[in-house]
């Protein structure tokens, strides 16, 4: 899931190098952290935060197999 992050994240950011997806798991929950250039924020959320929104969209169809429930928080 942190690879299906990155290669969403990385082609729309100005820095690549700067995308960093950390992962916090719990018992019934799984938190991915994403982090990239505070000058690329814009470019991951999008107008009214489509973007963001299809990044979700994606991440939490790719985790629905597992009991678990999937989060995405986007920061810098």
């Amino acid at each position: 899931m942190k690879q299906l992050i990155e290669s969403i994240v990385k082609p729309l950011v100005d820095f690549p190098e700067d995308v960093r997806v950390n992962v916090n798991e719990e018992d019934q929950r799984i938190t991915y952290h994403l982090t990239v250039n505070k000058t690329d924020m814009g470019k991951v959320i999008g107008k009214q935060g489509r973007v963001a929104k299809a990044i979700r969209t994606v991440v939490y169809a790719a985790g629905s197999s597992q009991q678990k429930k999937i989060f995405l928080e986007i920061g810098e």
